[in-house]
């Protein structure tokens, strides 16, 4: 593409004014509410599930996600109740928190008094088996032990309506499966030889909010700190993961940029010796920082904190374009900027089609996360070619200390490589062999759950306190659907017991259910029928238990009255206990985006989810969802495709070449990419890395970057030297950039930085050998 004709200083306020427009309107953008997201989950793409599955998972996120759980440990009981009172004061005064609970005494006597009218239709498994076999002896022995017990709560009213204290076990069963004892408020459990105190936490607002996030933090750091020195705390959350997830990227953020920085730096002043060439590169990165980010956040409202790490990249690659740009104005000095650039503009203007058309070939997967990648990248490559068409010229005038013996050294350089490798032809040989031997040894690896690995200071906590809870709540839950609610209340007793004898097989730790807490319409027809077996012989009873004959009529008219008087599910979602534990938000209603009822099962301590899965399809109605299976089978079928996708760019690449720099030499410009691609995976294999959709992703860059090398050399002629400087040059700050990704903590960033960096490696030696005979003159010509 020729020069724009422009003077230089028509072109440098044409380029101020797009710079100005476009930073004005990001940071319009961002006081209308753009966001930085810190949430990984953010970066997949959304799978696509039907309308009471995506409910049932956006309730679960919303209910569980925002909650925090912490164990007040301590070596008394009564230092651990006072602690957690302490600990749910501080946190309820604070506006980072918009709950915080335990137990509640008061809620338990609440839910006795909203369970009792329904009594006549309520029974405990050992209830119903006993009546089933007419075997009243045992349950009149029951109540004759509770009558003489000190520590019972019989009472002679109690007694005139459940002469057999049938009540009392149910109530009781009811809070046995909470599996924690309660005391003054408290939920209390025992972690060897101390107490355990719970309490749970609602955040108020998102915690992948950095600002949000930081508020909730040093609300529970301030609330921690006033407890007595003797109690430690555990802690666990979405919360916590989140918080160790965006220090590390700012952290990352922070080295990757200032030593990808520090190395351009030096890499300008070590190639050009002059300060003049660093300012024009430095004001090309932050100019094309700024409009990256402006465009990003206009685009998507809002900035993945990741997608800064992979855009720190952006220095290595951008540079590039400087580095050309000053390595010609070296090899003809005497020329003007504007012929300089009319030399170099066709073969730039390519290399940015690459790695646009590279990076845009990231924008058309359904990741997020990568499609805000491919669009801060490749528009901070377009305006970096536009800052070198229109800045320059009026930037970049002034001549540059003579630089024949960087043209020397490069040039030498160049000769060495290719002379080593063709003196060495056996190391071709041996190149296929570790090729053939190392694609065979690729295996992938696609759980979505290496995506970020929390520092084991967090993980370590959680499991600790998980382990207090029986197991806590999995990512995985099931969902059970029906028609209607007593068709689902129905199917939830069905599923039942199946959950419970893996429980007893020691395959499953725990699990939640609704059917606990309120039996369906048909069960407590059969638990009312089986009580009429007392009632029918009402008189005998009361005189064996010693009561008053007198009795009997009343607790007729009673038994008569509950035949009405069913309990439902809508009544009980209304029950304070309900509503403060969360777990009405278990039952899902029909409403616009779903015409049936569902209801959520919650798991913990799954052991073998394939039991679990083979128990849900036993059940009509059941299904087990894993967003984690979904997300990384949605992972695989993408890793496939971009690896196709590679292969269609790799023959259009060949297609181009052939056309360009006709059939021989285009083909043999063309394999260049292709034989890296080959390495990097085989060298992947070798390392035992299983390949993820970051890899395969990472492979397209390598073709857009690394393609780049090929061009140049290609477009070399008889004076190779100015670009074996430029490429050696742009080599090196781009491997700066992502090699220093390769040693990211986040393992989707380490895998894309770990291949570019392999794959810009083989490239730049494939180029290399690439290049033709005739670009060897015997010395470095200008």
């Amino acid at each position: 593409m020729p020069a724009p004709r422009l003077t230089p200083r028509q072109g440098l306020v044409i380029w101020l004014m797009l710079l100005v427009a476009i930073a004005a309107s990001g940071l319009w953008q961002w006081q209308r509410g753009a966001h930085i997201e810190t949430d990984i989950l953010a970066l997949l793409p959304k799978v696509q599930e039907a309308p009471l599955t995506q409910a049932a998972l956006t309730q679960v996120e919303r209910q569980f996600g925002e909650q925090i759980y912490l164990a007040v440990l301590a070596d008394s009981r009564a230092q651990a109740i006072a602690a957690a009172h302490q600990l749910m004061a501080q946190l309820q005064q604070s506006a980072a928190f918009t709950q915080a609970r335990s137990g509640d005494d008061a809620s338990l006597q609440a839910l006795g008094h909203f369970y009792f009218p329904y009594r006549l239709r309520l029974l405990t498994k050992s209830q119903q088996q006993l009546l089933q076999q007419q075997q009243l002896q045992p349950l009149l022995q029951s109540v004759q032990q509770q009558l003489y017990s000190p520590f019972s709560s019989a009472n002679s009213e109690l007694l005139q309506q459940d002469p057999l204290l049938l009540f009392p076990s149910w109530l009781q069963q009811l809070a046995d499966g909470q599996q924690l004892q309660q005391q003054d408020g408290i939920l209390l459990t025992t972690s060897g030889k101390q107490t355990a105190a719970i309490v749970i936490a609602k955040a108020r607002g998102s915690v992948f909010s950095p600002l949000a996030q930081q508020q909730q933090l040093q609300a529970l750091q301030q609330a921690l700190s006033s407890l007595p020195a003797e109690v430690s705390v555990l802690k666990a959350g979405a919360l916590f993961h989140a918080a160790a997830a965006t220090t590390s990227a700012k952290a990352q953020i922070g080295i990757i940029g200032s030593i990808s920085l520090a190395g351009v730096v030096l890499l300008v002043l070590l190639g050009f010796r002059s300060l003049k060439p660093l300012t024009v590169a430095l004001l090309t990165l932050g100019s094309s920082f700024v409009v990256a980010l402006a465009v990003t956040l206009w685009c998507f409202n809002g900035l993945h904190l990741l997608t800064l790490v992979f855009g720190t990249s952006l220095v290595g690659i951008a540079i590039d374009y400087s580095f050309h740009f000053y390595c010609e104005r070296l090899q003809s000095p005497q020329t003007t900027v504007q012929q300089s650039l009319r030399q170099i503009a066709p073969t730039l203007t390519l290399a940015l089609a690459s790695s646009v058309i590279a990076y845009l070939a990231l924008g058309l997967t359904p990741f997020p996360g990568m499609q805000q990648v491919a669009v801060f990248c490749a528009t901070g490559l377009i305006f970096t070619w536009l800052t070198l068409l229109l800045a320059y010229p009026a930037l970049a005038a002034s001549p540059l200390p003579e630089g024949q013996r960087q043209l020397q050294l490069a040039h030498h350089c160049y000769l060495a490589i290719r002379q080593q490798f063709r003196r060495r032809r056996g190391l071709l040989s041996l190149m296929l062999i570790l090729l053939l031997t190392g694609l065979l040894r690729l295996h992938h690896d696609d759980d979505i759950r290496n995506l970020q690995q929390s520092p084991a200071s967090v993980t370590a906590e959680e499991q600790q306190l998980r382990q207090l809870l029986s197991g806590g709540t999995d990512n995985q839950f099931l969902l059970v659907a029906a028609d209607n609610a007593q068709q689902l209340l129905q199917r939830l007793e069905q599923l039942t017991p199946k959950l419970e004898a893996l429980q007893h097989q020691h395959q499953l730790g725990n699990f939640v259910s609704l059917s606990r807490f309120v039996p369906s319409e048909q069960q407590q027809q059969r638990n009312y029928q089986l009580q009429g077996l007392i009632y029918q012989q009402l008189p005998a009873l009361l005189q064996y238990l010693g009561l008053d004959e007198a009795l009997a009529p009343a607790l007729l008219q009673q038994y008569h009255a509950a035949a009405a008087n069913p309990l439902t599910i809508q009544q009980w979602l209304t029950t304070a206990a309900a509503q403060k534990s969360g777990l009405g938000q278990l039952w899902l209603p029909p409403d616009a985006s779903h015409s049936q009822y569902g209801s959520i099962v919650l798991l913990g301590g799954i052991k073998d989810l394939s039991a679990v899965k083979t128990i849900s399809e036993t059940v009509s109605g059941v299904t087990l969802v894993d967003k984690v299976a979904d997300i990384s089978a949605v992972m695989a079928h993408f890793r496939q495709l971009t690896l196709w996708l590679l292969g269609i760019s790799l023959a259009m690449a060949a297609v181009l070449f052939v056309w360009r720099y006709g059939r021989r030499h285009g083909l043999a410009t063309a394999l260049v990419p292709v034989m890296a691609a080959l390495l990097t995976l085989a060298t992947l294999g070798w390392f035992g890395a299983g390949l993820t959709l970051f890899h395969t992703l990472a492979l397209l860059l390598v073709f857009g970057i690394g393609v780049d090398y090929s061009l140049f050399f290609a477009s070399a002629g008889r004076h190779p030297a100015a670009v074996m400087l430029a490429v050696l040059l742009s080599a090196a700050s781009t491997l700066l950039a992502f090699g220093l990704l390769g040693f990211s903590s986040t393992h989707a960033i380490a895998a894309f930085g770990q291949t570019l960096t392999l794959g810009i490696l083989f490239t730049l030696l494939l180029a290399l050998l690439n290049t033709s005979d005739a670009a060897e003159p015997s010395g470095c010509d200008r």
